[in-house]
């Protein structure tokens, strides 16, 4: 399976712990991920994502289930398992710097072939539409 790393480093001004509370809550996802309209069938360390793809008049609902595991204060990591064979594995490292929390954010890829180019497309605008939603959400 062809596979791709992305990386994004930011910071927002609340401290780790509060970045942390924000990030291992599943309804937190909600527009964090734009993508993300929904979660269900929350459990204690996964939950279903609801993603909503638009073509141009079409809607999609990709109902993907997603692991969701951290050490408080510190990281938040799980994967995520869509239909047509995408996994993606994901994590956040949390570092408390002097202006707030420096968030270490990595997704790795790994696709069918034909699918790489889409896939980290999408996850990359998600990516970087993740750190201007959480600095919005979470600084002081």
């Amino acid at each position: 399976m062809p596979e791709k790393i992305l990386r994004n480093t930011f910071t927002v001004t609340a401290p780790a712990p509060a970045v942390y509370e924000h990030l291992i809550r599943p309804e937190s996802y909600i527009g964090l991920s734009p993508l993300v309209v929904a979660v269900h069938d929350v459990q204690a360390d996964s939950y279903v994502a609801v993603e909503r793809f638009r073509f141009l008049t079409l809607e999609y609902d990709n109902h993907i289930r997603v692991s969701l595991l951290g050490t408080p204060g510190k990281a938040v990591w799980g994967e995520v398992n869509s239909p047509g064979g995408v996994r993606m594995a994901y994590r956040f490292d949390l570092t408390d710097t002097p202006d707030g929390t420096r968030v270490d954010d990595e997704l790795h890829l790994r696709t069918p072939f034909g699918l790489l180019g889409f896939a980290s497309g999408q996850a990359r605008k998600v990516q970087l539409a993740r750190a201007t939603i959480l600095a919005e959400r979470l600084d002081a």
